[in-house]
């Protein structure tokens, strides 16, 4: 149950961060699933860092959301490099 717990909170994750962030971000679910499992654990070494618990509920998905923004701004950042 925790894996489908986390693809599904992934899944959310990256949703939130993609309609937050401006601009065009081409990928597909997969993707989406995948940058927000990966936001949820740079958002959550951000908080362990300021001394907040983000093990889950609100508080959890906020830092996701936050890492998985962060996250997209680097592929963005990288992708944009790649195609110069």
């Amino acid at each position: 149950m925790g894996f489908i717990w986390m693809i599904i909170v992934g899944l959310v994750a990256g949703l939130l961060a993609r309609a937050i962030k401006p601009g065009s971000d081409p990928m597909g679910w997969i993707m989406t699933i995948v940058l927000g499992i990966v936001g949820a654990m740079i958002g959550g070494f951000i908080a362990s860092m300021i001394g907040i618990n983000a093990d889950g509920g609100f508080t959890g998905l906020i830092f996701s959301v936050i890492g998985a923004i962060i996250l997209l701004f680097i592929y963005e950042f990288v992708m944009s490099k790649r195609r110069v």
